[in-house]
C-alpha cells in the first residue's frame, strides 16, 4: 500500500530516504555499485531506456504508461550531462551519495527526497493519482459496458454526483455578490465614510476615492481602527512609506475587507495590499539600485522610445502614467513606481506626443495595450487625446486599456468615459478592449458588475488576467472565481505564473498547482468558462505557453530546498535561436502543501496528484 502525501509530507528525513529506495530497489543497487558518477549515468540510462521499452510494450492501461513514460523522460533529463552544466550541480551525483552513505541525508533538504519518492513512483507506473479525492466512492465504472440510452442516463448520474462534489468546495468560497457580503461592505463603507468625513454621493465619485488613498500614516492608524490590522502588517506599512516601497489602498478596496473575519474570508484582498516582510525588507535593501534590480522582465531593454516597450512583433505598450490608484504587492513594475498616484507619476504631454509620433512610424504595430500604472487616473480629455491619436493611425487595428480600476475604485468608469471609449470601435476597421486584472471572485461586486455593464453596453469586451498566487490557489478556488467572472461577463484571458521576483516570495506556487489547476479542475468548467490561457512570463524573453510541455524541462531539484528547477525555451522557438532561460522555483511541492496545511487546514491528499506533472 502507498504511503500517504501527508505521512510523507511531515515525516522525518530518515524515514523518506528508507521510502525511497523502497520505491526502486534497482535504482539503489546501481547507484551502489557504480564506481563514478559516468558509471552511474550510462548504468541508469540503459535502466531506465530498458524499463521504458518493457513499459511501451507491457503496459495495458494506456494512462499509466504516458505517466511512466513522462517520469521516464524527466529522470532522463535530470540526470544528463546538459543539464548539470546548466544547473551547476549534478541531482544524480546527490542521489549516488545518499544510496552510499545514509548520513549524506544530513545535507540534502527532506524535499528533495520527497520529488524522488514521486518520480520512481510514476517509474513502475504506481503513481498516487487515482482516483483524486473530490471523486472518490462516486460509482464511477467502464461505461463502455453499456449502450445507448442506458450508457447516457448512467453517465449523467455519474456527472450530477460529480458535480455536487464540487459545490462542496465551491460553498467554500464566498463572493462579493453573495448577499451576506454586501451586507457587512455597506456597513464597513459607513464606517469609513464617517472616518474620512465623506457622503454617499462622495462615495460615488472616483475623484473622492483618488483624494482619499491610504497611503499616510495617519490613514494607516485608520486601517487599523477599521478593518484590523496586526503590529507586523502596521510596521510593514509604515516602513514601505518610510523608504519609498510602493503602497497604496483606495477606500473602496478598504471595504472589501472584513473587519469581523480577518484574514478568514478577506485574505485574497488583503494579501494583494498589505506589504509581507520578506518583500518591504527585499525591496529596502535593493532601494538604491531599485530600477534595475526590480525589472524582472529587463524593460529597460526593451525600450525603443520613452514610454514604450516592444516584446513582440506586432503589439507595443504605451505606459500612459506611472502610478495607479493602488499598489498591488507583486507589481511586474515595482522598480518604477513609487506611490499610489504619486506626483510624477503622469508624463508630460510632449512625452507622450513623441510616444504617439513613434507608433506612427511604425506600421508594422497592429495593436497598441494603453497601461502603466494604470492609464485610468488620466482625466477623460487626456485619456481621448491619447486614444483619438492612435486610431488615427490606419495600421492600429486594435487599441487595448490595461487598467485595475474595475476593482479597485469601479466608480472610474462612468458613462461618459465608456461611450467615448465606444466612440473608437469601427467595425471591420478597429476595435477597442479593456484588459483588467482581477484576482478573486471576493473581490467582484455589484460596483464591478456595474462598471462592466458600462462598458459592455458600448460594444467594449473585458478581459482578465489573474495572477496565480498561493492565495488564490486552493482546490476549486479559480472555479469559483471563472463562473463569477462570467456572472458579471468579465471574459478569462490569461492566467499568469507569478513571475519569479525573489521580493515576492509569499505569493509563490509550483508550477505544477498551476498545472493541475488547469488539468483536473478547470476542465470541468463549461469551455467558454475556461478560455484563458495559462503563462509565464519568461525574464528578458515574455510569455511561455505553460501547459505546451515541449516549451519547457524539468532539468534538476534543487538539494538545499526541494525546488524545482526548470529550463524555459524562449517564444521565438522555431523561428530564430534565441537563448532559454533556467528558473529555479521560489517553493517548493512539499513548502507549498505545508503551508496549505497550516493556513488553510488544507488536506494534503486533496493535491496528491501534484507531484506527477513535469
Amino acid at each position: 500500500m502507498l504511503i500517504s502525501t501527508k505521512t510523507l509530507l511531515f515525516s522525518s528525513k530518515e524515514y523518506l530516504l528508507d521510502t525511497l529506495f523502497r520505491e526502486n530497489p534497482r535504482l539503489k543497487e546501481l547507484l551502489i555499485t557504480s564506481t563514478t558518477l559516468e558509471d552511474a549515468r550510462r548504468r541508469i540510462t540503459n535502466y531506465i531506456n530498458e524499463l521504458e521499452l518493457v513499459i511501451r510494450d507491457e503496459t495495458d492501461d494506456p494512462l499509466v504508461r504516458a505517466q511512466a513514460i513522462w517520469a521516464a523522460n524527466t529522470l532522463k533529463n535530470i540526470f544528463s550531462r546538459s543539464s548539470e552544466k546548466l544547473v551547476g550541480f549534478s541531482t544524480l551525483e546527490i542521489l549516488m551519495k545518499l544510496a552510499k552513505n545514509p548520513e549524506e541525508k544530513e545535507k540534502v533538504h527532506a524535499d528533495f527526497i520527497l520529488e524522488f519518492i514521486h518520480l520512481f513512483r510514476a517509474l513502475r507506473g504506481e503513481a498516487d493519482i487515482y482516483p483524486a479525492k473530490f471523486a472518490e466512492n462516486l460509482g464511477y465504472f467502464d461505461f463502455s459496458k453499456i449502450k445507448g440510452r442506458k450508457a447516457g442516463i448512467e453517465r449523467s448520474d455519474y456527472l450530477d454526483r460529480l458535480e455536487k462534489r464540487i459545490e462542496s468546495y465551491l460553498e467554500r468560497y464566498p463572493t462579493g455578490l453573495d448577499k451576506d457580503v454586501i451586507e457587512r461592505r455597506l456597513r464597513h463603507k459607513k464606517q469609513i465614510l464617517e472616518r474620512l468625513g465623506g457622503t454617499y454621493d462622495d462615495w460615488d465619485d472616483y475623484v473622492w476615492h483618488f483624494r482619499n488613498i491610504i497611503k499616510t500614516r495617519e490613514r494607516i492608524e485608520l486601517i487599523k481602527d477599521i478593518v484590523g490590522l496586526t503590529d507586523t502588517e502596521v510596521t510593514n506599512m509604515e516602513m514601505a512609506l518610510k523608504y519609498m516601497v510602493p503602497f497604496g489602498i483606495t477606500p473602496y478596496y478598504l471595504s472589501l475587507m472584513d473587519p469581523e473575519f480577518p484574514w478568514k474570508y478577506d485574505y485574497q484582498i488583503r494579501a494583494q495590499v498589505i506589504p509581507p516582510t520578506k518583500y518591504v525588507k527585499k525591496m529596502i535593501a535593493h532601494r538604491h539600485d531599485r530600477e534595475y534590480y526590480f525589472d524582472f522582465m529587463g524593460e529597460h531593454d526593451t525600450s525603443p522610445e520613452d514610454l514604450i516597450t516592444r516584446r513582440y512583433p506586432m503589439i507595443a505598450i504605451l505606459k500612459a502614467s506611472d502610478t495607479c490608484p493602488q499598489i498591488c504587492v507583486y507589481c511586474q513594475r515595482n522598480w518604477e513606481i513609487q506611490e499610489a498616484l504619486a506626483e510624477g507619476g503622469i508624463p508630460p504631454r510632449q512625452q507622450v506626443d513623441k510616444a504617439i509620433e513613434w507608433f506612427a512610424n511604425h506600421p508594422t504595430i497592429k495593436e497598441v495595450l494603453i497601461t502603466g500604472g494604470d492609464p485610468l487616473i488620466l482625466r477623460d480629455k487626456m485619456i481621448e487625446y491619447i486614444v483619438e491619436k492612435l486610431a488615427a493611425l490606419d495600421h492600429i487595428i486594435s487599441i487595448r486599456i490595461g487598467t485595475r480600476v474595475l476593482v479597485t475604485v469601479p466608480q472610474r468608469i462612468t458613462d461618459e468615459l465608456a461611450e467615448m471609449l465606444g466612440s473608437y470601435i469601427e467595425p471591420g476597421k478597429r476595435n477597442f478592449s479593456i484588459s483588467t486584472h482581477v484576482e478573486s471572485a471576493y473581490e467582484v461586486t455589484p460596483s464591478t458588475a456595474a462598471a462592466v455593464d458600462r462598458l459592455r453596453k458600448y460594444g467594449i469586451n473585458v478581459y482578465n488576467q489573474q495572477v496565480y498566487t498561493f492565495w488564490v490557489s486552493r482546490r476549486f478556488e479559480n472555479v469559483k472565481f471563472r463562473m463569477v467572472l462570467r456572472k458579471v461577463g468579465i471574459e478569462p484571458y490569461y492566467e499568469f505564473y507569478p513571475k519569479g521576483k525573489e521580493e515576492t516570495e509569499d505569493y509563490h506556487v509550483p508550477i505544477a498547482r498551476l498545472m493541475q489547476e488547469r488539468k483536473e479542475e478547470a476542465r470541468l468548467l463549461p469551455g467558454i468558462f475556461r478560455t484563458e490561457e495559462p503563462v509565464f512570463n519568461v525574464p528578458r524573453m515574455g510569455k511561455n505557453h505553460i501547459m505546451r510541455a515541449q516549451d519547457h524541462e524539468l532539468i534538476a531539484i534543487r538539494p538545499d530546498n526541494g525546488r524545482r528547477v526548470y529550463l524555459w525555451h524562449p517564444w521565438e522557438k522555431n523561428i530564430t535561436k534565441v537563448k532559454s532561460f533556467v528558473y529555479s522555483e521560489l517553493i517548493s511541492i512539499g513548502e507549498y502543501l505545508r503551508k496549505l496545511a497550516e493556513i488553510f487546514k488544507e488536506d494534503p491528499e486533496d493535491y496528491k496528484s501534484i507531484w506527477y506533472y513535469y
